[in-house]
């Protein structure tokens, strides 16, 4: 188990690209060795080449290798992602309570699913893909914070709130021992360690965590860094980041207007504060205009993303010294409200304006899209999935920041 105090440690790991992505560090220019990436300010590095996450998200990876009806979907949304040009891929490493879980309870395991995550890391490394694992999940989806303060009350434990996970000591030290059997695990496959694996780009402490029991933001600020300190105890080589939306909070008051809206500043989440957490070191955002703003003017949304963004680059960049990563970005055309016209013209937003951002020297990082999926999956869909195979000009536009980004170089 790990302790509580905060510890500093400094990053030395190297790595190249995805031979996937057009970029001058490809599989060629590589020895058999595939070294880990590494953070040097605010940019990232594969060696001594730059590294830009050009990303996507694909969160059922481990639950459809469990099966082995539904695996070969595994292997197909990393290499059509990768014959895209993309490089990174954001995925869940949890799974709590349920069906095919992969923790069946607290510090037990499911030995099949933790095989499971096996394949998809090894899968990963073999079409050249980074992951970013998750480590848990703010939502009830896969269980939770929900699901460990159920277990909680099912050992007796006196829990009145979902946020009880992350006050509780107990309930801290099921997800301590949890995170612990993830990062120390060795892979069945490759006979890796995962803490040694150079496929795994980031670990993520959770996503989209908020505490509005404490809208103050000690709570969940007093949790980032007890767990920080956690994983980088177990692994000081990987980077970390926290899988934050964004929200400002009480620290930067002059930034609440920047927010989406007044209870975005009371979520108990703090961009600043938060990131200045001893062990982080990657400044994460999401970007969901379409369900954050009130609204269907499209202007006002293109207004709203370039605000979000620019403010967030800046200030990874001059307060946090970091790079930043717009972990998930995207727009659901489930409903009706917007199109794919829309959708792809948001992501070129999202995608201009960090590589301009980067182009300056301002920031290093990258983007990650919610989410691509593979044929056969379409009962999965939220409304934000983008089927490559079913999207041609969505593909384009994909393979075409590949391009933008290696002439970048």
């Amino acid at each position: 188990m790990c302790g509580p105090h905060p510890v500093e440690l400094e990053l030395d790991d190297n790595a190249s690209l995805s031979p996937s992505l057009p970029t001058p560090s490809i599989a060629s220019d590589m020895e058999d060795e595939w070294p880990m990436v590494e953070r040097r300010g605010t940019k990232l590095f594969a060696s001594d080449l730059p590294f830009i996450i050009h990303g996507f998200n694909t969160y059922w990876l481990m639950s459809f290798a469990a099966d082995e009806a539904t695996r070969p979907r595994v292997t197909a949304a990393i290499a059509e992602a990768a014959d895209a040009g993309l490089n990174v891929c954001r995925t869940w490493a949890f799974s709590d309570g349920g069906y095919r879980a992969l923790q069946t309870a607290p510090f037990h395991y499911d030995e099949e699913v933790f095989q499971a995550l096996d394949f998809v890391v090894s899968e990963a490394r073999r079409h050249n893909m980074r992951l970013i694992l998750s480590l848990c999940n703010n939502w009830e989806d896969y269980g939770g914070k929900a699901q460990y303060v159920r277990w909680g009350k099912d050992a007796g434990l006196d829990l009145t709130s979902e946020d009880d996970f992350f006050t509780d000591p107990t309930i801290r030290n099921y997800y301590k021992a949890f995170v612990e059997a993830v990062v120390t695990r060795i892979n069945t496959i490759t006979n890796e360690a995962y803490k040694d694996d150079p496929t795994i780009l980031a670990w993520e402490l959770i996503n989209e965590p908020r505490c509005p029991s404490d809208p103050s933001g000690d709570t969940l600020q007093a949790w980032i860094e007890e767990m920080a300190s956690c994983v980088k105890s177990m692994d000081p080589v990987h980077l970390l980041e926290i899988g934050i939306e964004g929200f400002y909070g009480p620290s930067t008051p002059e930034l609440l207007p920047v927010n989406p809206d007044e209870y975005s500043g009371n979520a108990g989440t703090d961009f600043i504060r938060n990131h200045q957490a001893a062990g982080i070191d990657l400044a994460s955002i999401h970007v969901y205009s379409d369900t954050w703003l009130p609204h269907s003017i499209e202007e006002n949304h293109h207004k709203f993303v370039n605000a979000w963004m620019q403010q967030h680059i800046d200030d990874a960049a001059n307060l946090l010294g970091m790079p930043i990563v717009i972990g998930e970005f995207g727009v659901s055309v489930k409903d009706g409200k917007f199109g794919n016209e829309f959708r792809e013209a948001f992501m070129e937003t999202v995608y201009r304006i960090f590589l301009s951002s980067w182009k300056g020297g301002v920031i290093g990082g990258g983007c990650l899209i919610w989410q691509l999926f593979p044929e056969g999956a379409e009962h999965m869909d939220d409304g934000y999935a983008v089927i490559l195979a079913k999207s041609p000009s969505t593909l384009n536009l994909l393979a075409n920041h590949s391009r933008n980004l290696n002439v970048a170089f």
